[in-house]
């Protein structure tokens, strides 16, 4: 076996272990033999309707937002590309706040108002989909396409200021909240939706990894051997738009993740080949993402997950920044 077939492993058996881990911590300690042993209803049900489904959100959206991290990267060639970078997660933004802050929700049960939060980040998110494949289409270069995107996401980043603005104090509490992400609001109907719309978004990034390849060396040398570049930035959003928008839908925003674990992957296996990468940026998305959830679980006062994420996120970006300084 090969030195990457021993990482390959590694990861796995490094995801095995942290899925164990995160069902066993919170504030009660859960050992794996009281899991399985138990005869109470009330840790069954903390195992099977809290805990399993949480551990269960981290691994997707761990996976999702890293591979759509890397689409956007190799196909602006940029290094802090994100998969936020499109406006998607504004989109998901604007919609939860039409709900929260004009106090739709709260005409709703708690249930209801949980789903409906999730319907209305992707209606807002789809939205913003839909006009950057309109624009996909239409523009030839990616520079504009990323200019488009941001000022996407400005329209709708000013747009939920007026609603912050407009809005009473408790509904403005609920949409603070969850910009701040969650993985815990994800139950098993809502888990069975995300997790169709990430495999979907990751059924056409496995299917871009030669056009991501050859979009490596630059979009003249892609279209020498026969890659329509315009079908392949289209496919690119859609998959990005489907995996990051899945993602802030139910979760909220969770940052700094899609940004860092590609160039993780690409440090530790060597190469920028995504039929490697692609696969590696996956399996660290997902360990990481546990990681992020356990030190939540276990911290004495809670955490939101995008803030853990972020102190794991941000110290690699700025390495990433430094570094290439450094070989300039």
């Amino acid at each position: 076996m090969g030195k990457k077939a021993y990482i390959f492993g590694g990861l796995v058996v490094g995801l095995l272990i942290l899925s164990v881990l995160d069902v066993c911590c919170g504030s009660v300690w859960l050992s794996p033999s009281e899991i399985i042993h138990s005869d109470s209803a009330v840790v069954d049900g903390v195992f099977f309707y809290l805990r399993l489904p949480k551990m269960l959100t981290a691994i997707v959206a761990g996976m999702a937002l890293s591979v759509s991290g890397m689409m956007m990267q190799t196909l602006f060639r940029n290094p802090l590309a994100g998969p936020y970078i499109l406006g998607v997660s504004s989109g998901a933004s604007l919609g939860v706040a039409v709900i929260t802050l004009l106090g739709v929700q709260w005409r709703l049960t708690v249930d209801n108002a949980q789903c409906t939060i999730a319907g209305a980040a992707i209606i807002g998110s789809l939205a913003v989909l839909l006009l950057m494949l309109g624009v996909a289409r239409k523009v030839r270069d990616n520079v504009s396409l990323l200019i488009v995107g941001m000022m996407f996401g400005a329209i709708a980043g000013a747009l939920v200021n007026v609603l912050q603005n407009i809005s009473n104090p408790d509904a403005l509490k609920v949409f603070v909240v969850w910009t701040l992400g969650s993985l815990s609001n994800v139950g098993w109907s809502q888990l069975g939706v995300l997790s169709a719309i990430v495999a979907v978004g990751m059924i056409i990034a496995l299917g871009l990894m030669k056009p991501l390849n050859g979009l490596l060396l630059g979009e003249n040398y892609a279209r020498g051997i026969g890659i329509n570049i315009e079908r392949v930035r289209v496919y690119i959003v859609t998959a990005t738009g489907l995996l990051a928008g899945g993602v802030t839908a139910f979760c909220g925003p969770i940052a700094f993740v899609g940004v860092a674990v590609p160039h993780i992957a690409r440090g530790l296996m060597g190469t920028s080949n995504h039929r490697e990468v692609l696969p590696a940026s996956a399996l660290i998305g997902a360990n990481l993402l546990l990681v992020c959830d356990i030190l939540c679980s276990i911290s004495t006062y809670p955490l939101p997950i995008s803030t853990m994420s972020a102190l794991f996120g941000a110290p690699i970006i700025i390495w990433i920044i430094v570094r290439k300084k450094l070989d300039n």
